[in-house]
């Protein structure tokens, strides 16, 4: 397909998207290469579940609409028993689980770099929890007699195929045993309903707690091995490389940087691998401490209620972490006064939080600042791209795994 023709059909695409989407508002992409639409209103912060209008989407390739009763998904390598799974199949042979789930992109607030950095010019809006159904992996695994062993990592191969002309990279993301073992599934409904094409119908993988590209869409084959996704093997696997979006892409690295491919990686946590010396430069694998103001909306001028209070609502969440504090100020970060979580409590989904506020008229300046079970902080700022990160955010090439504070602040004004 030719750049003009790709172009037109990414554009076509996404306009179909968004009819089904009425809760959301497409992305500028620099590059014009995905289909991207994010929230389009902070309220759909204010609320614990996204509906499915309102939830994110975020992906390179063409979108598909296969026919769930003619899919399959192929699982080989170190199992006992290689199968071609059904669609029937999974639903029927094996226990149906539903798992909350808030799922971030890696590249959320890649709008917020300066410079400017990466396509998805992403702020706010691709973050959004669902209730998703489907077959726990683990069930899957046992029946066929994977090795399970620690060390082990299972690789997920989408069926999409990259429409420009000249590549071949396939999109394929591998995930250590141990987290596929504790909660991961093959989902193939989500919030009651089935995938709708632009979340992977018929079925994908689901990560819970981790960033989005770890929940391949369109999910054609499992594949279990002693190494993600590296090597010849898979860098020239009949003539397609899969090994792009694993150990290239989505990895967090200075300007002008090409990461070196690993065999495999102890250490999953994105915080972790940032701030230890294992890895060089960190995957994106679960997903940072981070809060979004969710109301009163950005610019919005509001009204005191008659007891003179007005209410600050958000989400706050820390991957497969828990969330345990959230702090709110009002004066852009120079004070802060402790928050309150409220409502449903889920592993690998965010928490809403309040804060009931007294204001004098005047524009302020808000923003939120969460602290995960281990301690660790949301950051004030981004770094420069060659600036001490300390205490900041690091600037990176990619845009990934952002969560700083200030550039989600929300300037409202009280009458």
């Amino acid at each position: 397909m030719s750049n003009s023709a790709r172009g037109e059909n990414r554009r076509r695409e996404t306009d179909e998207i968004l009819e089904r989407k009425p809760g959301t508002e497409a992305v500028t992409d620099l590059e014009d290469r995905y289909r991207v639409v994010g929230a389009a209103d902070r309220e759909t912060y204010a609320n614990w579940l996204t509906p499915i209008e309102e939830h994110y989407v975020c992906h390179r390739n063409e979108t598909l609409d296969p026919a769930a009763e003619e899919w399959t998904v192929s699982l080989g390598g170190a199992v006992d028993r290689e199968a071609e799974l059904g669609m029937e199949e999974l639903r029927d042979d094996y226990p149906t689980v539903a798992v909350a789930h808030t799922m971030e992109c890696a590249g959320n607030g890649r709008g917020y770099f300066d410079p400017e950095t990466g396509s998805v010019q992403w702020e706010y809006g691709a973050a959004s929890t669902a209730i998703w159904t489907g077959a726990p992996l683990q069930s899957i695994l046992a029946h066929h007699g994977a090795a399970t062993d620690e060390g082990t990592w299972l690789t997920a191969v989408g069926g999409d195929h990259p429409e420009v002309e000249g590549e071949n990279d396939l999109f394929a993301r591998s995930v250590p045993m141990e987290k596929v073992l504790e909660d991961c599934i093959l989902a193939y409904e989500m919030n009651g309903e089935s995938l709708p094409p632009e979340h992977g119908h018929p079925v994908r993988l689901l990560v819970p707690g981790w960033y989005g590209v770890n929940s391949v869409k369109w999910l054609a084959e499992l594949h279990v091995a002693e190494t993600m996704v590296h090597g010849p093997e898979w860098a020239d696997r009949d003539g397609d490389d899969y090994t792009q979006w694993q150990q290239s892409s989505y990895r967090i690295h200075p300007e002008g940087v090409e990461p070196d491919s690993n065999a495999t990686v102890s250490t999953f946590d994105t915080w972790d691998q940032l701030e230890g010396d294992e890895i060089d430069h960190p995957y994106t694998f679960d997903e940072n401490v981070k809060s979004t103001i969710g109301r009163p909306a950005d610019g919005a001028t509001v009204s005191p209620r008659e007891d003179g209070t007005l209410e600050i609502v958000g989400v706050a969440w820390a991957g497969d972490d828990e969330v345990t504090e959230i702090e709110v100020s009002t004066d852009g970060g120079d004070s802060w006064a402790e928050g309150e979580f409220f409502g449903p409590n889920y592993d690998c989904a965010w928490r809403l939080f309040r804060y009931e506020w007294e204001p004098s008229p005047d524009t302020y300046t808000l923003v939120s600042r969460a602290t995960d079970e281990r301690g660790r902080r949301q950051p004030m700022r981004i770094s420069e791209p060659d600036g001490d990160a300390d205490g900041e955010y690091p600037w990176n090439e990619g845009g990934y795994a952002e969560n700083a504070v200030l550039p989600h602040a929300v300037e409202v004004t009280v009458e």
